[in-house]
Formats: C-alpha cells, structure tokens, sequence
C-alpha cells in the first residue's frame, strides 16, 4: 500500500517526531538529575554511620585506605574516577602477579572473575563464588559501590542512579564498536543499570548479550524503565543474584 503523505509531510512529520523526542529527553534528563541530587542527599546522610562501621571493618581485615579509586570512561568520553569501597587486598591492580595464568586469561576476556582470590578475606577455593569470605559479602550485597552515591552522584556529578555501567577504557574499546561506543557514552554512567539488575555478572561480553543489554537502555531510555531498574536491581541484591 502506497503511503498517502507528500514528501513535504513526510519531512514535517520526520521533524515533529525529532522535536517531540527532544523535549522528551530532556524532561527527563532534568527529572533524572533532581531525582540523582535528591536520593544521593538522602541516602549519604542516613549511611553516614555505616559508613564509618564498614570502612573500619576493611581497616582491621586489610590495613590501607577503605575505599578504592578506579579510572573508568563516562559520559562523551570524559575521564571519571569511580569510588567504591575497597573489596579486595592491597596491591590487587597487580594481576600478573596476583592470578594464575587461566585466571588472568578469563579477567582479561570478562573483566570479572567468579572466584578472585584478591578478595579480602579469601583464603580456599570458593570463597569468592560461594561469598563465604568479607570481600564477597561486600560486592554480593553491592555495599561496596555505596561511595559512589555520595561521591559521583551528589557531589561530582559524572554518574546517574540508572545508567550503563561505568567501564574501562580498554573494555569499551575491546567489546564495542566505533558507533556503539559513541552511543554507550551519550549518556551517564550509572550505580546500577538494565545490565546489572537483570543481567549482573551472569550476562558477559563473550556472547554479546552485555553489549546489548547496555545499548537497549541507552536507546530506550525513560523513567518508567529507570523506576523498574530500580526495584530489580533490590531485588537481585537481596537474594544475591549474579553478583560477584
């Protein structure tokens, strides 16, 4: 069937559509922020005392500064430096030296692994998959990425609650595409995102399936989907689903 639109209606129409979605994005870009602002407030200062109680918790188990800082890439690019509690033993950025051969080939490939040895705590097999040992309890509970929400959200500005997860740059280079890449930092890296909730660390690059998941959300973006993210991402927390 033959479309009955001019080519001059088709370009009005073509121009409507581009316009309503610009102004949806940015409703919802300033929702978002005051959203980010104003959870991030409330949240830093009823964890204030937790706060202190899990920083000292990592001081007596792993003596060195508590908390951990991380280059990733955010948003058009822009260097960011992420915050989170320190899950691991000092010096664990050394790998080569850290990993066995077979597991620094499946970190190099995931970026992940499912039994770290470097977490705090770990001393047999199992204890990070099986979140028997103090580094697991901390990232199979997300408590270690609590930082963020005081530091990259509130304060820095460079992160969102909901957004693709903030990633190396040799991992985006690696896994993504010139154009996906372009995509994937058209918006805030987020604490928590489609990938992690309904993915996390079951859903790897190897298969494409982390790529998509990130991709999906950045075009589909809205926040009816961010409030869904959200009360996934509590659910996955509280029964421990593929966090590691």
């Amino acid at each position: 069937m033959k479309s009955n639109m001019t080519e001059n209606q088709r370009v009005r129409h073509n121009g409507n559509v581009k316009k309503e979605n610009s102004a949806r994005l940015l409703v919802y870009g300033l929702t978002k922020r005051i959203f980010d602002l104003t959870s991030s407030f409330v949240c830093g200062i009823c964890w204030i005392i937790p706060f202190v109680l899990i920083a000292l918790s990592i001081l007596i188990r792993s003596p060195g500064n508590p908390f951990y800082k991380q280059e990733r890439v955010g948003k058009d690019g822009k260097t960011l430096y992420i915050y989170k509690f320190r899950s691991m033993k000092k010096d664990a950025d050394n790998i080569e030296e850290m990993l066995t051969p077979e597991q620094l080939e499946k970190y190099r490939r995931e970026y992940k692994l499912d039994d770290d040895p470097r977490l705090i705590g770990y001393r047999r097999k199992g204890d990070g998959s099986e979140g028997r040992c103090f580094g697991a309890k901390l990232r199979n509970t997300s408590v270690d990425e609590l930082p963020q929400i005081l530091f990259n959200i509130c304060l820095l500005g460079n992160m969102s609650v909901v957004g693709p997860r903030p990633i190396l740059a040799e991992e985006l280079h690696r896994n993504y595409t010139a154009e996906e890449q372009a995509l994937f930092l058209s918006v805030k890296p987020g604490l928590t995102g489609y990938w992690q909730a309904y993915g996390r660390s079951e859903v790897g690059y190897e298969n494409h399936k982390r790529q998509d998941m990130e991709l999906y959300y950045v075009r589909n973006r809205s926040l009816t989907f961010d409030i869904r993210i959200l009360f996934k991402t509590v659910d996955s927390v509280l029964h421990g689903k593929g966090a590691k």
